[in-house]
């Protein structure tokens, strides 16, 4: 069922959800309110809806209904299917983490569907990045903790672009970030290094791996002291607030063996042989406030112009305005 409210008309509706500026979408999930802070695009718009209302768990029958699952959740969240695995193990997961990917079970796969998604043995558990053409396979344990530890670690593909979006993703996720900082990276040299990258974060399940070109975000790697006259590329550990980590004798990786390279710096990283540094703009939290406040800023300076234009013709009313004292 959808909706709308004239919040202005009926304030005191407005109040109880805590709405404050407009247009404001809200979710009703069992009569829980929660905030919609997904793109608004209409396609967009419409994949998250169908995620909000869908299974927490879906039960697929069949390599068709496998086929179909995944062609209908499309690109925007990452797809954990489990083949051979008990819908109670995950079933948990798939309500805590219902907003951030898809959940579902098989209950009956053809060995076409073993090969497609690269496991050899059930009970099995893939976490597919359609967005990123990435896909990791869990074999167990299935209990205590080291479920829910893959089912985290893998909300991420191995090797995230950073961008204002992916930066938000961040937010939920207290690994470290082995930040990779390039010129280009679209451009043939960055591909390469981040193929690199991949192999090195599917072994190092406890960092984040991510990567940004000077090209695409200058401003962010301006944080990092890196311009554009910089030797590149660079590898550096953020802790993703004010404090990042260069590795002795790492600082910049050269042409050649890069997997070396960087099989080094996170041998370097490990032992302790890192040069700690201070971010010298804004925070990641400093940062992600500031993509947040951009528009509030436009319209505050929108309304001061306003304001300066309202008062200049007011001047020019030749009606004598009464006087306002300072308490008033």
């Amino acid at each position: 069922m959808v909706a709308k409210v004239n919040a202005d008309k009926y304030r005191k509706l407005g109040s109880k959800y805590g709405v404050d500026g407009f247009p404001t979408l809200m979710l009703f999930i069992h009569g829980v309110p929660i905030e919609y802070t997904g793109s608004r695009k209409a396609g967009l718009l419409i994949r998250n809806l169908k995620k909000f209302v869908a299974p927490d768990v879906s039960i697929l029958e069949s390599d068709s209904a496998i086929k179909s699952f995944v062609e209908n959740a499309g690109t925007s969240f990452p797809i954990f299917l489990g083949f051979g695995v008990n819908e109670s193990l995950i079933a948990e997961y798939g309500g805590k983490y219902k907003k951030r990917a898809w959940f579902a079970v098989t209950k009956d796969y053809s060995e076409d569907l073993m090969v497609t998604y690269d496991f050899v043995k059930a009970p099995a558990l893939v976490a597919v990045h359609p967005k990123y053409k990435e896909q990791t396979v869990f074999y167990g344990p299935f209990e205590g903790h080291f479920l829910e530890d893959f089912i985290k670690q893998s909300l991420l593909p191995l090797t995230v672009p950073i961008n204002t979006e992916t930066l938000k993703l961040l937010d939920d996720d207290d690994r470290k970030v082995v930040l990779a900082i390039l010129e280009d990276d679209s451009d043939a040299n960055s591909t390469q290094l981040v193929k690199v990258l991949r192999s090195a974060a599917n072994a190092n399940r406890d960092l984040v791996f991510g990567y940004v070109g000077v090209k695409q975000w200058e401003e962010f790697v301006e944080t990092f002291d890196i311009s554009k006259s910089s030797q590149l590329p660079k590898l550096l550990v953020w802790d993703r607030n004010e404090e990042y980590e260069q590795v002795e004798g790492s600082e910049r990786l050269e042409d050649g063996d890069q997997a070396s390279q960087v099989s080094r710096f996170l041998e370097g990283y490990r032992a302790g042989r890192t040069t700690k540094k201070q971010v010298s703009g804004p925070s990641f939290m400093g940062f992600m406030h500031s993509l947040v406040s951009m528009n509030s800023l436009y319209i505050l300076i929108f309304v001061v112009a306003l304001l300066g234009v309202m008062m200049y013709f007011a001047g020019q009313d030749d009606i004598p305005q009464p006087r306002r004292d300072h308490a008033e």
